[in-house]
């Protein structure tokens, strides 16, 4: 696929990393020469400096047969326009915009053909929002990802000595839940994966992804560690579009602060917020958390737009008897440091980001991507369409299909139904298929295994 890319920030610079390893044809635009310098010399993909939005820019990186147009600048303005004339100069087939300003997003009926022509917009405050919104309402959890509009879950916690599952054959699990329905999809052990059997012995400290309905999750958890009390007192550290579009949202179920370094914002989200308590100050200042009470906050979430600050601010919360720290952070090298450390969850906005616009790179009728484990692995939900004859799953059990190495299928979602997958159960057409990937280049082969044959109508 040709790809253009436009920006080569963090965000363009992320997208560009996951879809050059699967051999697309990347084009990456930018005002910055050093920015694309460094893409240059660390990815084999075409660079090219000038404003993504004008035309001549555009025709000279390729607008005129490419199949889409990622336009992700810090300007909702330039992507937005971008894709107007990609649509109206080369009639472009696929464009995403980045789009932040929620006064945009407010008004869903600015993104269609006959005003801004936009396939796709995505906001990446929105979806690390969502994001630390789903590890709030599940307890314990270090990653929940939804799939078929919410219906099943996959969800990533750590194993704690003294789980009634830890020790045990991972058969157990159904001898202990025999009316829970679930299926552990992969376990990582000290960064190793360990093919999930059911002779496999769960030890503390694993991370284990299991696949589930939501109501089955808390049961599930129940099994690997000490279930935590739901969280009722929540920090957030930083009032940008993240902290406060957290507030706002959980502000009626749970006690909420926001701790705001500048005095002017912190009167204007005042105002905007009905429960919330804003508060002016630095979050890594230890006199203001110890008079905040931050020994008895379920949850400290350090969302500016400063990693350094986070990190250093999440800390001492941690330090200073916060139940659940958890840091918004930038720049990948940071997230495998900090992540399992003093740390509890390092929420990365580019993993967070690359699931929405991965979908819609892949091939076959794919309708959600979930990148995991810092990009290594992939959670796909991918429809199964035809018949026996021209699908290479439609028809068969799942212990007959020939899987990639390391590839679970985990659940089943069928009209309203949700099945969790054994070895026996029969994919028919129109399913939506639930699948775990522990190596993400093997995604170009379960993508062949959902594509039908040409000869079905």
């Amino acid at each position: 696929m040709k790809i253009i890319i436009l920006g080569a920030g963090q965000v363009g610079s992320s997208v560009a990393a996951n879809l050059v390893s699967e051999a697309n044809d990347i084009t990456v635009v930018d005002l910055k020469p050093h920015l694309l310098r460094e893409l240059q010399d660390r990815f084999d993909l075409r660079t090219l400096e000038g404003h993504g939005a004008h035309p001549d820019v555009l025709l000279r990186a390729g607008a005129e047969d490419a199949d889409m147009i990622v336009a992700v600048t810090n300007s909702d303005e330039t992507n937005m326009v971008a894709c107007q004339v990609a649509y109206t100069l080369f009639h472009t087939p696929t464009k995403i915009a980045r789009v932040r300003s929620q006064g945009f997003l407010d008004h869903p009926e600015l993104f269609s053909a006959e005003a801004l022509p936009i396939d796709v917009h995505i906001s990446p405050e929105q979806l690390v929002t969502d994001h630390i919104m789903r590890l709030i309402e599940n307890p314990g959890a270090l990653q929940v990802q939804d799939f078929a509009n919410g219906r099943v879950r996959l969800v990533a916690v750590k194993a704690y000595h003294g789980g009634p599952l830890v020790g045990h054959e991972l058969r157990t699990l159904y001898d202990h839940m025999p009316d829970v329905d679930a299926r552990v999809a992969a376990i990582y052990r000290q960064d190793r994966v360990i093919q999930p059997e059911g002779n496999t012995v769960i030890e503390a400290d694993d991370e284990v992804f299991f696949i589930a309905a939501p109501k089955h999750i808390r049961a599930v958890m129940s099994e690997l560690r000490r279930l935590e009390k739901p969280y009722k007192r929540l920090i957030f550290a930083g009032s940008g579009n993240i902290g406060t579009r957290l507030a706002s949202a959980l502000e009626r179920n749970y006690r909420v602060k926001v701790i705001e370094r500048d005095l002017d914002r912190c009167k204007r989200i005042a105002e905007d917020l009905e429960r919330t308590i804003v508060l002016q100050g630095d979050a890594a200042d230890e006199e203001l958390l110890i008079e905040e009470n931050v020994e008895n906050t379920d949850v400290f979430c350090a969302v500016t737009n400063d990693d350094e600050a986070n990190i250093l601010s999440a800390m001492l919360a941690k330090r200073l008897g916060a139940r659940k720290v958890m840091a918004l952070i930038n720049r990948s090298a940071y997230v495998d440091l900090v992540q399992g450390g003093p740390i509890d969850v390092a929420i990365s906005p580019q993993q967070a980001t690359i699931g929405s616009l991965l979908k819609h790179v892949r091939r076959g009728d794919v309708v959600e991507v979930h990148s995991l484990r810092r990009g290594a692995a992939e959670a796909i939900e991918a429809i199964a369409h035809g018949d026996a004859s021209s699908s290479k799953v439609v028809g068969n059990t799942i212990e007959s299909i020939n899987l990639p190495q390391g590839t679970n299928i985990g659940a089943i979602v069928r009209g309203d139904e949700v099945i969790i997958a054994h070895h026996d159960t029969v994919i028919e057409s129109e399913d939506h298929v639930i699948l775990f990937l522990q190596d993400k280049r093997r995604v170009s082969e379960v993508e062949q295994l959902f594509q039908v044959a040409v000869t079905f109508l």
